[in-house]
This record gives structure tokens, C-alpha cells and sequence, in this order.
């Protein structure tokens, strides 16, 4: 369910929508952007993000990970492949080591045929990239270790 929630909301980022409802018997689904969440059976509202920067804000919000060490994990905000750099010829965007702020850019992630910019959102110094280059990466999935400032 979880899966198919997400490419609705990539559907619904990719042709612009700002509302999406869905029937099947007695069970209704709407999904709509904005900030407020309510939730009345047998109707739920979603969250969804407005472009792939938001969606990485959200996704890095709710799941940055502290963990012992104090490190923050980047999760991707979607289903995709990750890609370190514009073009395989190209530099990578980050790498270890490198010191980052709220608007620099970390990777790519392609989903559906559309180039998704994953900005760092936290300051931080990059110290691990979880996935390799070219790698399928699902909703959630960590991608950097960052060591906050």
C-alpha cells in the first residue's frame, strides 16, 4: 500500500496536480497537498510535497536518524536511481568529506523519467554515501551519513 501511495504522489508531482482522489467500494483515499493532515474514516488525507526539494525536506525531517554518534541519515524522498552526478563524464555533487549547508545539492534521484535534485537540508559534513551510483534506491532509504555542525 505504502509503494502505491508513493507513485500516486509521483503522479501527482509529475502532472502538476494538487489533489487526487481515489474510490474502490466502501474505501476512499484522497491525496492533497498542503500542510494539514486529517484523517475521518473512511476518507484520509496525505501529505504530499510540493516538488522533489520539499519532498526531500519532509523525508529528511521525519526520518533523520540521530544515532549514537550523532550522525543524520539523508533518506531519499522517493522510489528512483540514484545518480551522484548530471552526467556519467560529470564531477559528483558531494563527496566524502565535503561540507554542506540547507542548499547544496547531494544527488539525483530519477523517478519515472524525471531528474529529482536531493538537497542536503541540514549543514553537515558528508560522512558516508550509503548507495552506489546507477543503484535503485526505495522511498525512505538512507543515502548519506552526515556529521551535523
Amino acid at each position: 500500500m505504502e509503494l502505491a501511495l508513493v507513485k500516486f504522489i509521483e503522479l501527482m508531482n509529475i502532472n502538476e496536480l494538487t489533489e487526487l482522489e481515489l474510490k474502490e467500494g466502501e474505501t476512499s483515499i484522497r491525496l492533497k497537498k498542503g500542510k494539514d493532515v486529517v484523517a475521518s474514516p473512511p476518507t484520509t488525507i496525505v501529505n504530499t510535497a510540493v516538488d522533489s526539494t520539499s519532498a526531500a525536506a519532509d523525508a529528511a525531517l521525519a526520518s533523520q536518524a540521530l544515532s549514537d554518534s550523532g550522525r543524520i541519515e539523508i533518506p531519499s524522498p522517493l522510489v528512483g536511481t540514484f545518480y551522484r552526478a548530471v552526467s556519467p563524464d560529470s564531477d559528483s555533487f558531494v563527496e566524502v568529506g565535503d561540507d554542506v549547508d540547507k542548499d547544496t545539492v547531494l544527488c539525483i534521484v530519477e523517478a519515472m523519467k524525471v531528474m529529482n535534485e536531493i538537497k542536503s537540508e541540514v549543514e553537515g559534513r558528508i560522512v558516508e554515501i550509503l548507495v552506489e551510483n546507477g543503484q535503485s534506491v526505495e522511498y525512505g532509504q538512507g543515502l548519506f551519513l552526515l556529521e551535523p555542525f
